[in-house]
């Protein structure tokens, strides 16, 4: 009896050990967006993993990207967080930050994930860049 309880504690031991899935980054840089202003990537994710999507920003300008994104399919992924990260470094006026979205990976599937930089008024320029991104969760 102890032999067999000892082998169900190493056999759970070793299956609650398995790591959950390396993090996915995707970033692009305003340099990026300043040569092409409509960016689409693919990306693969397994399941039960993270995506994060880091894009620039610059609010002082008037432009903000979408605050939540567009899901294609929401069956294989979800968005949990968004957030603007300032620049780096302290006192630069009109200085670009980020933006990020943090998605989870549910199951497998392809989605379509679609963020649009605009100026949010009624009037304001819209789509002025846009960031699509074809996500693969195996």
């Amino acid at each position: 009896m102890t032999v067999a309880l000892l082998s169900l504690v190493a056999i759970f031991a070793s299956a609650c050990a398995q790591a959950a899935p390396e993090p996915v980054f995707v970033e692009q840089g305003c340099e990026a967006f300043m040569n092409l202003k409509h960016i689409s990537q693919e990306v693969e994710v397994p399941a039960g993993g993270i995506l994060t999507v880091t894009l620039c920003s610059n609010p002082t300008t008037g432009f903000q990207w979408s605050e939540n994104a567009e899901i294609s399919n929401t069956q294989v992924i979800a968005q949990t967080e968004h957030r603007f990260t300032p620049p780096e470094e302290k006192n630069i006026v009109g200085g670009a930050g980020q933006e990020v979205w943090t998605f989870h990976a549910l199951e497998p599937g392809q989605t379509t994930v679609y963020l649009e930089y605009s100026r949010p008024w009624e009037g304001g320029e819209k789509g002025e860049w846009t960031f699509t991104l074809t996500v693969t969760v195996k």
